[in-house]
């Protein structure tokens, strides 16, 4: 199969076009080496292998071109994490919305009718939660003045009593609590849109916490197992935010690529939108994280701060099934396998931040 992969110089989408290569498809990559995740305007060497192209996916007309010779796409490309302030919105809004709107548009002009979309788990907000006397609920926000007080676990609405954490489903309300997670559920919202219209094909992959070789270094914008790694090359502690306690689902970013090429050459479903968790189904805390990298990395100990930023939840861990029922996909690197290459595995410079 002949495949765009958007974003492809960035760190999933260059394991998933190394992959989907490695089985066989041709691949053409897609980047506009944004600064919040590349150093430069050179593409990294890994990305030699493939076809390479420059360019935004908003340009209707290079896009145009591009989609005239391939049959699917696989959109990676995303301004991704929890960002800086609410002045990141437009950057967020212009890279993921308006440009996922624009390739949506170019695929229908082109007559390209399958989608893989990195999606996020971030569209979930707060896990899933139950009360030992009302069943599952959805838990009241924290309050400033709880975190303050180093009170951190949500609470149930009708008792006030604290809950137990679920594993979340695909089927599980979706509040986003960012501006990424509102513009990667707003992708969401558009591609089903568009599968309707066009009785197209989109697999929405469901990201937990991906980590692995080439994620950004030293930016705001990675992920917390980069955040962390990137302390520790610097000989600076992991600064952990709460009590460390926090529980998260972190997936290796092999697992993730191969994903994509489970949904790439499934059938799936013309006219619908299928989400999927790609997870590992597996719970670790942030703050076990951060220990397993210190001890791998022989770097001091984390430091736990408390406090929170303001779109932080407390527990998200996802449920596996839909995507071993539908995609025959399960998470194979284990955590602790999988932390320890990640301390010594090469992260890719991003352009200072101001």
């Amino acid at each position: 199969m002949r495949v765009l992969v958007t974003g492809g110089a960035g760190f999933i989408g260059s394991h998933a076009a190394d992959l989907l290569t490695g089985a066989g498809h041709a691949v053409t990559l897609l980047d506009d080496l944004l600064p919040q995740a590349h150093g430069g305007s050179t593409p990294p060497g890994y990305v030699e292998p493939h076809r390479f192209v420059r360019g935004g996916v908003g340009d209707q007309r290079l896009l145009r071109e591009l989609l005239s010779e391939v049959d699917a796409v696989c959109h990676q490309a995303a301004v991704v994490g929890h960002g800086l302030d609410p002045s990141d919105a437009p950057m967020y809004t212009l890279n993921n919305d308006y440009a996922t709107a624009v390739l949506l548009a170019e695929m229908h002009a082109s007559g390209v009718a399958k989608l893989i979309l990195a999606s996020s788990m971030v569209v979930y907000g707060e896990g899933r939660y139950s009360c030992l006397r009302h069943g599952v609920v959805f838990p009241v926000p924290r309050r400033q003045s709880d975190v303050d007080a180093g009170r951190f676990e949500p609470t149930c609405p009708e008792c006030g009593q604290g809950l137990e954490p679920q594993l979340v489903p695909e089927d599980a309300p979706l509040l986003p609590r960012s501006t990424y997670a509102a513009t990667k559920l707003a992708q969401e919202h558009l591609a089903g849109a568009w599968a309707r219209q066009t009785g197209g094909t989109v697999w929405a992959l469901r990201y937990h916490n991906v980590y692995g070789p080439r994620m950004p270094q030293n930016t705001p914008y990675a992920g917390v197992a980069s955040l962390f790694r990137s302390a520790l090359v610097r000989g600076e502690a992991p600064t952990v935010l709460e009590d460390g306690k926090q529980r998260r689902d972190f997936v290796h970013v092999h697992d993730v690529a191969r994903a994509n090429l489970l949904a790439l050459e499934a059938d799936g479903s013309p006219g619908e939108l299928t989400a999927v968790n790609v997870c590992s189904g597996t719970s670790h805390t942030v703050g076990e994280l951060a220990n397993e990298l210190a001890k791998a990395c022989g770097g001091p100990a984390p430091r736990i701060i408390g406090g929170a930023r303001p779109a932080d939840v407390r527990h998200v861990v996802a449920d596996p099934a839909r995507g071993e029922k539908v995609l025959g996909f399960r998470a194979t690197v284990p955590f602790e396998t999988g932390i320890a290459a990640f301390a010594t595995a090469p992260l890719r410079d991003s352009a200072p931040q101001p």
